[in-house]
């Protein structure tokens, strides 16, 4: 029987509005009823995702930045920091080549940005995925432990414009593109199935016991480390590939929908 469920959520939970799905709460409280532990998935920051989903704050589970910082009711579950040296290098030397591409140093307890690229659309964008933020003048003058880098292309090309940049990286760290928009560069041992298996240690979990959703190449790991793994409609080839099923897409309230396959099924 599936006790937790976990989903991605941009293309994914979101519509294209970054809206909720209509029927969303009504689900929530018959998961609740019925025992079922639900959380987000997702690259975002934590107190992004606590502010998405206010009234559930002490009732979901959140993996956040990409698996990196994993809470529960405000406590750390788990957590992957990166190399503080590694991180100021490959913010110093991308805003060096492209001062273009926004950056951010992303930390346990906040996210950073420098102050000559806190303008315009990257405020806005920003604004979607780290609603704490400080500005800064240097990296180097933060203090907070860095679990991840992001960078943020406004253009929607980060494989082609980003990349190269950090094709380097790739290896002794885990560079994974999380949309069109964004890279993320992390500890090379973390992703967000990683998490995920370390969420199920914590709360004595099988994999069989666990459903989760996902859209693009941030939740490729994910896919393998749960029985009731679900691609959108709308995901990547990739991650169609790897998961056991398929449900609608995001704009169709896909994750719903396959939450509503598994109770009819009688696995939730």
């Amino acid at each position: 029987m599936v006790r937790l469920i976990l989903t991605d959520m941009d293309g994914t939970l979101l519509d294209s509005q970054s809206r909720l799905p209509e029927g969303f709460d009504a689900m929530m409280a018959e998961l609740k009823k019925r025992g079922v532990m639900f959380g987000a998935a997702s690259g975002r920051q934590y107190y992004s995702l606590i502010e998405s989903f206010a009234k559930y704050k002490d009732e979901f589970l959140f993996v956040a930045e990409n698996g990196t910082n994993v809470r529960y009711r405000g406590e750390q579950v788990f957590s992957c920091p990166m190399d503080r040296a590694v991180a100021l290098e490959i913010l110093n030397k991308v805003y060096a080549a492209d001062p273009g591409i926004f950056c951010v140093y992303c930390g346990l307890e906040d996210a950073y940005v420098l102050r000559d690229q806190y303008t315009g659309p990257n405020i806005d964008e920003m604004a979607k995925y780290y609603t704490h933020a400080q500005v800064i003048n240097r990296f180097e003058d933060v203090t907070d432990t860095c679990i991840k880098v992001a960078l943020y292309d406004v253009t929607a090309h980060s494989k082609d414009r980003i990349e190269p940049l950090v094709k380097g990286y790739r290896g002794p760290q885990q560079v994974t593109l999380s949309s069109d928009y964004w890279l993320d560069i992390m500890n090379k041992d973390i992703n967000k199935g990683v998490a995920v298996q370390a969420v199920e240690k914590k709360f004595h979990l099988r994999p069989d016991e666990v459903a989760v959703f996902g859209d693009y190449l941030n939740d490729l790991e994910m896919m393998s480390v749960a029985k009731y793994s679900f691609a959108m409609a709308n995901a990547h080839p990739a991650i169609k590939k790897a998961a056991n099923y398929e449900t609608a897409s995001n704009d169709e309230a896909g994750v719903l929908k396959g939450i509503e396959w598994l109770m009819k099924e009688g696995l939730c």
